[in-house]
């Protein structure tokens, strides 16, 4: 028989809200580092990007055509042609205006009669062009700190001249504390989720006191050995190495879920189930990485109407997988929730612990699936 001593156990669970208020003394943010702005899309902007000039520097082209000075085109028409003197110059799109036009005026306005160039239309001053520091003027901020660099973003400082950027990527390593196809899984899911949201995933076969002890990462994630089964230690072997802050979150699925620290480097141990590995991650371990990148979580929630009713549990704060059905969106489980209910979700639902649920025709926020 197993002594009590020896069993994993939780002496309470934490409320998510205050776990996750706990992040802002707690967690602390990665070093910054310069990066070629090539390779920063999808990273976290550690400083202001901040452009040195204005752009354009001079009066350019917005189209092709000819530079006119807009005045000589004043009341033309196909019937009342006006002279331009002299002959205008042709330009194209992007090109510096002469100095002596206001306007681009398009090629099919404008008409030769012999040696005479004629408007066929007239056109106002800056039509065509465009003026200087119109795209963007000097110290305009393009992107703040904390924000992540989307494709565009990077387009755009490209061709404003911005080439390196200042960036935190924090590096994280995955353990799993168990060899079977269900960590397995659920290892791969964290491991894609970190590299969608501005880290990098750390993986090998290492064993969770080796990862600990890995000085060259930022933090640790760990799947499996939260509970009280007979191989289950992977909160007692964060307490010998580290330090465990909370055991047992008010979440479910994953109230085994637990953070701690080793050294200033955080580390969260989720539930060897892929479903409260999930929840444990979406609720907690997506604040840490946001914390430790020093961002805010980018979601792109929508509101939409519930089918059906949502029963949850007081206390607890639960994760609810939802599917979209003819503009509205329907529960697919409940507390345990079958990888077939994961497959098919489209996003999910945080019940508060304050609430019961909510009736079929609530209006409810609806987070995307990762």
């Amino acid at each position: 028989m197993v002594a009590n001593s020896e069993i994993q156990r939780i002496a309470r669970l934490t409320p998510l809200t205050d776990v996750l208020a706990s992040f802002d003394l707690s967690v602390g943010h990665v070093a910054p580092r310069e990066e070629a702005l090539a390779k920063a899309v999808g990273l976290t902007l550690a400083a202001d990007v901040v452009i040195a000039a204005g752009h354009p520097k001079t009066v350019l082209a917005l189209r092709d055509g000819y530079a006119v000075r807009s005045g000589q085109t004043n009341d033309a028409s196909a019937y009342a042609p006006a002279p331009l003197s002299p002959a205008p110059l042709r330009i194209d799109v992007g090109e510096p205006l002469p100095a002596d036009a206001d306007a681009v005026i398009a090629f099919d306005a404008v008409t030769m009669r012999g040696a005479q160039a004629e408007a066929l239309a007239a056109v106002a001053p800056g039509e065509g062009v465009l003026p200087p520091d119109a795209d963007a003027t000097v110290g305009l901020k393009l992107q703040l700190t904390g924000a992540r660099l989307r494709r565009v973003d990077v387009a755009l400082m490209i061709a404003l001249g911005v080439d390196r950027v200042i960036v935190r990527e924090p590096r994280v390593r995955i353990v799993g504390a168990g060899n079977n196809d269900i960590i397995h899984g659920a290892s791969a899911l964290i491991a894609s989720a970190i590299e969608a949201e501005s880290g990098i995933a750390v993986t090998s076969n290492a064993t969770l006191e080796a990862a600990l002890n890995d000085e060259n990462v930022d933090a640790v994630v760990a799947i499996g050995g939260t509970g009280s089964g007979r191989n289950d230690a992977s909160v007692r072997t964060l307490a010998r190495v580290g330090r465990v802050e909370f055991h047992g979150i008010g979440i479910t699925p994953g109230e085994t879920t637990a953070l701690g620290f080793v050294g200033t480097r955080p580390v969260l141990l989720l539930p060897g189930r892929i479903d409260a590995a999930f929840a444990g991650w979406l609720t907690v371990g997506r604040r840490m990485l946001a914390r430790l990148a020093f961002r805010l979580i980018e979601e792109q929630p929508f509101s939409a109407e519930l089918a059906r009713k949502i029963a949850s549990p007081l206390g607890l704060a639960e994760v609810i997988p939802v599917r979209r059905r003819l503009g509205r969106v329907e529960p697919l489980a409940a507390g345990y929730l079958p990888i077939q209910a994961l497959a098919r979700a489209e996003g999910w639902v945080l019940v508060p612990a304050d609430s019961e649920g909510y009736p079929a025709g609530t209006r409810v926020v609806v987070r995307p699936w990762p």
